[in-house]
């Protein structure tokens, strides 16, 4: 059984747990937040069997073997050194740290602790993206692509009135890539591969991050546009173009209905029987890691590759 203790008690936690529960041999046992009475809380939600707002007495527990990290971007970094040096397995929430120098130095650390170090993006082990990676070449020669999220936040009339936001935060790792962009750039990655070059543009909000932005990928042969936003929402489908024929997608970051439209204007819709936001297939690759069932090389370098076109891409606001 692997023991897990979580670091957070936002709503993707609340998802994590849910997705824990249906998977075998893990399960949750302890809650940490600096606040002792959300802790507590949190802990009765979801079936753990304690609670604490001493995070050193959470990473060194022993009847704690992994520790999932949902705090705020800025925190991710130093809360997976110590759980880390403290011998345990991180989960860390997407994105996993700001830059890839930060992410590569964590790898090195896990590997020399002989633990084991997963980024919780979805978008990779989402049964939705293997449909879509499985419908690829029916579409043919690749030449186009638009992945996109862009949902306007409910927080950002805050932003508009003045008020402090982590999530548009500079200060704590915020802004829309990170936030949304991030699961375009990985599904983009995870399908295609690393593009020849990228160029972006962002759009800045007043708190100094990016509230939205498109990057364009080349790639031989066609090219991928990305777009993502905080602070609109779209009401088009992503699409994958090729010669003979198109996929439309509801979700890039979980697709639960892919419509193959052929050259012949024939249309077939593949579904997921999935919940819209399913966590499971990163909790199940998780537990496959610890149990020496594969090796985490490919997932540590889809990490690192996002990572890296996020900086590019953060660095035209400079």
């Amino acid at each position: 059984m692997i023991r897990i203790a979580t670091i957070g008690t936002s709503m993707i936690t609340g998802m994590l747990v849910e997705a824990v529960s249906r998977v075998e041999g893990v399960r949750v046992q302890a809650v940490y937040s600096r606040d002792l009475a959300k802790a507590q809380q949190a802990a009765a939600d979801y079936g753990a069997e304690w609670a604490s707002d001493d995070l050193e007495a959470v990473l060194t527990a022993s009847d704690v073997d992994a520790i999932y990290i949902a705090s705020p971007n800025s925190a991710h970094g130093s809360q997976a050194r110590r759980a880390i040096a403290a011998g345990k397995h991180v989960l860390v929430e997407k994105p996993a740290v700001p830059t890839e120098a930060e992410w590569l130095e964590l790898v090195a650390l896990a590997d020399a602790a002989g633990v084991v170090l997963l980024e919780a993006m979805r978008t990779e082990y989402d049964r939705g993206t293997a449909l879509v990676r499985s419908l690829l070449p029916e579409v043919g020669v690749l030449r186009a692509a638009s992945l996109r999220y862009q949902s306007r936040s409910s927080r950002y009339d805050l932003v508009l009135a003045g008020e402090r936001v982590n999530m548009f935060d500079p200060a704590m790792a915020g802004g829309g890539l990170m936030d949304l962009g991030v699961y375009c750039i990985h599904a983009m990655l995870t399908l295609f591969g690393e593009p020849e070059r990228v160029a972006s543009e962002v759009i800045p909000v007043a708190s100094g991050v990016d509230g939205a932005g498109t990057l364009l990928a080349r790639y031989p042969g066609f090219a991928v546009s990305l777009e993502y936003s905080k602070i609109s929402t779209t009401q088009l489908p992503s699409e994958i173009q090729g010669e003979d024929g198109t996929l439309v997608i509801d979700h890039v970051s979980g697709a639960r209905s892919v419509r193959l439209v052929r050259r012949d204007g024939t249309v077939e819709t593949h579904t997921v029987d999935a919940p819209e936001l399913d966590l499971a297939g990163e909790v199940e690759r998780f537990a496959v890691l610890i149990a020496g069932g594969a090796d985490a090389a490919r997932d540590h370098a889809l990490t690192a590759s996002t990572l890296r076109l996020i900086e590019a891409a953060r660095g035209a606001m400079a």
